[in-house]
C-alpha cells in the first residue's frame, strides 16, 4: 500500500476516539470518523513503518447499526454529531467497550490479574445522559463560509477543514433557543454586510458567537466576538435579539473584542451591551454564577449524573481532608463539602478560582478553599496533607511530575474522573506500579453523538489484608552463582535509593527467571488454590532489570 492510493472496505471495529480498523490485503488500516459495520471508500493518506491511516471519502454501504435518519441538515459533513444515526443505546454499548479495553489493557499491564490472567476489577458499565439532544449548555459557533468566496455563515467547522464553516441554524445538540439566536444574529450580519475573520491574512471582523445556556435556570448569556476593525454599536442587533420568541431568558448581551492571531475565543476588551456578564445554573440543589469563559461541565443535565456516580464511589468522608485537584469552578468540591471536614481546590485558571469562591459564598459553603496554581507546584506548598483525593485534570491527564506527588500522599482511595480514556489509562500505570490498584469502573456518557465520554475510576491502596500470602525459601531462591552478587535485600534497598520503588521479594523473583536467572521452583506458590499471584508491573520491572544489571547479574 502506498499513500494517495484507494481502497474500499468494511469497518469492523471503533477504539477511542474514532479509530475505525478496516482490515485490506491482510493489513489494518486505521479510517476515522466511521461507524462499525460500514463499508467505506478511503485514500491512503499517512504510512509510518506498518502503521497505516486512511483519509474517509466516502460511505458507500451504510452500517447495520444505522437505524435513524439524520436530525439536522448538515449531518455528515459536520464532525460534530458523529452517531446520531446509531440508536443511543449501541452508541453507549460503544462507547463502554472502548473503555473497557484501555482500562483492561492498562490493569493488565500492570499486573492486576486474575489466576487467569483476566483483568482484575468490577466495570460498572455505562450510565447515559437524562437528555440525549439539546443537552449542551455552551456552544462555540465560528463565523466563516461554506466554501471559498461563499456567503457568510455561522456555525460549525466542517469534518476534517479548518476553513469551510457550515451553518448550523438547526443544531440539535443546543436548545431550540440558541439556533434561534444564531440564525437571528447571522441574518442580522448578513444584512450590515460585515466580513469574517480571515485567519491567513488576519483581516477581518466577525470572529465567534459564543453561547452559553442554564438547563435548569433557561437564563442565555449571548457573547459576539469581533476584532476591533469595526466600531459598531449592535443596537439594532440587540433589539431583535431581545424580541425573540425564547423559552428561556437573555440575561446578558456581550461584545467581546478578541485581536488575537490565534483562532481562539479569548477577551482583550469585553463590553457589556444588555444585562450582566453571569449566568445562574443549578446542579444536585447547589447554585452556580458562570461567567462567558469559567468552565462548567457542558451537559448539566449529564453532570449531575457523573457527579452523583463520583460521590457514590468516594463514600464516607467525615473528618477527613479531601483535595480536589484541577477542580475548576468547584462543582466538586461544593459536592463534597456537607460530608467532609474541609475541601481544598486547586485550580490553574484564576478565573475558575475566582468563580468557585463566589459559588461556595452564594451556597453558604464555609468548609472549601480554592488555591489559584499548578497542581505541580502548588502541592508543594500546601501544609496540609489529604486523608482523600479526587482528581479531575484535563483532556491531557495528570503532569507526569505531578503524578509521583499525589501518589506519595498515600491515600487509601482516591477517585479519578476522566473525559479522555486515553489520558486516564496512562495514569492508571503509574498508579498500579505504585501500590494501588483499581477497585471499580463506570463511564457517563456527557456528550450523546459524539466520540466523547466521561469515566470515573475508584483506586485503592494495597494494604497488608489485600496480599497474597506466599511461600518463599530465600534459600531456594538464590541458587546460581549469579545471584550470590547481591541479596535480594541489596536489590531492594537500590531500587528503592535509585528510582524510588518498594519492590517483593516475588518481583525481584519473577524479573531474575525472565532474564534467565534460576531460582527455586516454589518462589510463586501462593498458599492457597484460590490466591491471585500478582505480576511485577512494567515500572518495577525496569528498575529491578536495572539492579541486577549494577550488581553485574546481567
Amino acid at each position: 500500500m502506498k499513500k494517495g492510493e484507494i481502497y474500499e472496505g468494511i469497518i469492523e471495529t471503533v477504539e477511542f476516539p474514532n479509530k475505525g480498523k478496516v482490515q485490506v490485503e491482510g493489513k489494518t488500516v486505521v479510517v476515522k470518523n466511521g461507524i462499525p459495520g460500514q463499508k467505506v471508500r478511503f485514500m491512503i493518506n499517512k504510512k509510518k513503518g506498518t502503521r497505516l491511516e486512511g483519509r474517509l471519502l466516502e460511505v458507500l454501504d451504510k452500517s447495520p447499526l444505522e437505524v435513524r435518519e439524520p436530525v439536522c441538515s448538515i449531518f455528515p459533513a459536520c464532525g460534530g454529531c458523529m452517531y446520531q444515526t446509531m440508536s443511543y443505546e449501541e452508541q453507549l454499548n460503544m462507547k463502554a467497550a472502548q473503555v473497557k479495553k484501555l482500562i483492561d489493557e492498562a490493569v493488565i499491564r500492570g499486573g492486576q490479574v486474575d489466576t487467569e490472567g483476566k483483568p482484575d476489577y468490577i466495570f460498572e458499565g455505562i450510565k447515559g445522559s437524562p437528555q440525549e439532544f439539546a443537552y449542551r449548555n455552551k456552544m462555540e459557533f465560528s463565523f466563516g463560509d461554506e466554501y471559498k468566496d461563499g456567503p457568510l455563515s455561522l456555525g460549525l467547522h466542517k469534518k476534517g477543514s479548518t476553513y469551510d464553516v457550515l451553518n448550523a441554524c438547526d443544531c440539535k445538540l443546543v436548545h431550540e433557543d440558541m439556533t434561534k439566536i444564531l440564525t437571528c444574529i447571522l441574518e442580522y450580519c448578513r444584512e450590515e454586510g460585515f466580513s469574517y475573520y480571515h485567519k491567513m491574512q488576519h483581516t477581518g471582523f466577525l470572529r465567534h458567537l459564543l453561547l452559553r445556556r442554564g438547563n435548569t435556570t433557561g437564563e442565555i448569556l449571548v457573547n459576539l466576538v469581533t476584532t476591533s476593525e469595526i466600531e459598531t454599536d449592535f443596537a439594532e442587533l440587540q433589539k431583535r435579539l431581545l424580541a425573540l420568541p425564547l423559552e428561556g431568558k437573555i440575561v446578558g448581551f456581550l461584545h467581546i473584542i478578541n485581536n488575537s492571531l490565534s483562532d481562539v475565543v479569548r477577551s482583550d476588551e469585553t463590553r457589556i451591551l444588555y444585562g450582566q456578564d453571569y449566568f445562574y445554573e443549578e446542579i444536585l440543589g447547589l447554585k452556580f454564577k458562570i461567567t462567558p469563559f469559567s468552565f462548567f461541565q457542558p451537559n448539566s443535565y449529564g453532570a449531575e449524573v457523573l457527579y452523583k456516580t463520583a460521590r457514590e464511589y468516594i463514600g464516607d468522608t467525615k473528618e477527613m481532608t479531601v483535595f480536589d485537584l484541577y477542580s475548576g469552578t468547584g462543582t466538586i468540591s461544593q459536592i463534597m463539602a456537607s460530608v467532609a471536614k474541609e475541601v481544598i481546590g486547586v485550580e490553574i485558571v484564576e478565573e475558575a478560582v475566582k468563580a468557585a469562591g463566589e459559588n461556595a459564598h452564594l451556597n453558604g459553603i464555609e468548609n472549601c478553599r480554592f488555591i489559584a496554581g499548578d497542581v505541580l507546584k502548588v502541592l508543594d506548598d500546601i501544609q496540609e496533607k489529604p486523608d482523600f483525593i479526587i482528581l479531575d485534570p484535563p483532556r491531557d491527564g495528570i503532569h507526569p511530575k505531578a503524578l509521583p506527588k499525589i501518589i506519595d500522599y498515600g491515600v487509601d482511595k482516591l477517585v479519578y474522573i476522566s473525559c479522555k480514556p486515553t489520558s486516564l489509562a496512562r495514569d492508571l500505570e503509574m498508579f498500579l506500579g505504585r501500590g494501588y490498584q483499581v477497585e471499580k469502573v463506570c463511564c457517563v456518557d456527557q456528550f450523546c453523538q459524539t466520540v466523547h465520554v466521561e469515566t470515573v475510576v475508584l483506586l485503592s491502596q494495597q494494604k497488608p489484608d489485600d496480599t497474597i500470602e506466599i511461600d518463599l525459601d530465600l534459600d531456594e531462591l538464590d541458587a546460581t552463582s549469579a545471584e550470590l552478587k547481591a541479596t535480594y535485600q541489596e536489590i531492594k534497598d537500590y531500587v528503592l535509593k535509585e528510582f524510588g520503588l518498594k519492590v517483593s521479594s516475588l518481583y525481584i523473583s519473577q524479573v531474575k527467571r525472565k532474564c534467565g536467572i534460576e531460582v527455586g521452583e516454589n518462589y510463586n506458590l501462593p498458599k492457597s488454590e484460590n490466591a491471585r499471584v500478582p505480576q511485577c508491573p512494567k515500572e518495577k520491572e525496569e528498575a529491578i532489570k536495572a539492579a541486577l544489571k549494577y550488581y553485574a547479574m546481567i
